[in-house]
């Protein structure tokens, strides 16, 4: 969690004290419901990036294939008409780039996220746009996924392979 993450939790949690003590329990509820979805959101993608890490560092070990790593956090990007906030993982080797970027909205000046999302990624190629992909964290059945979606809204579960033939794409593999 970074710096930000920990000064906002500390907020709400402050905000749901206070709410609790004069006897506003609707906004403790509200507060409490945002803050337990906060601890979700940040799981997942630090599940997310820990993952596309762990299967780089393989491949460097593997490989020798000496890729350089970047992480920017806080990072803001936009998705549709709203700013996400979360952070970046960027992948380097040579001219080829692979960028990550995840987050989710944190004020109402943000904006609002589609189609049920706790959070929102962006997979990006640098030259290669035919294999970007758009994630978003969302609730099935009491679990907790990210799901690829495709240009027409459809969802598909993401997971680890999903993550392993990026970097195949990255590294030239496939």
């Amino acid at each position: 969690m970074n710096e930000l993450d920990e000064v906002w939790t500390q907020m709400i949690n402050a905000a749901l004290e206070r709410a609790a003590a004069s006897g506003r329990g609707d906004v403790a509820d509200y507060l409490s419901l945002k803050a337990a979805n906060d601890a979700v959101r940040a799981a997942g993608v630090k599940w997310l990036f820990d993952s596309m890490l762990a299967i780089a560092s393989e491949a460097n070990r593997r490989q020798n294939v000496l890729i350089t790593i970047e992480n920017e956090n806080p990072h803001n990007f936009a998705a549709g008409n709203s700013n996400l906030v979360g952070s970046l993982l960027r992948l380097r080797q040579n001219v080829r780039c692979l960028t990550i970027e995840a987050g989710w909205t944190r004020t109402a000046n943000d904006g609002f996220m589609r189609g049920g999302a706790l959070a929102r990624a962006r997979i990006s190629h640098f030259g290669i746009n035919r294999a970007n992909e758009e994630l978003l964290l969302a609730r099935t059945d009491d679990l907790t996924n990210w799901f690829a979606v495709d240009k027409d809204n459809k969802q598909k579960l993401f997971d680890s392979r999903n993550l392993q033939q990026h970097l195949a794409i990255f590294l030239g593999e496939l």
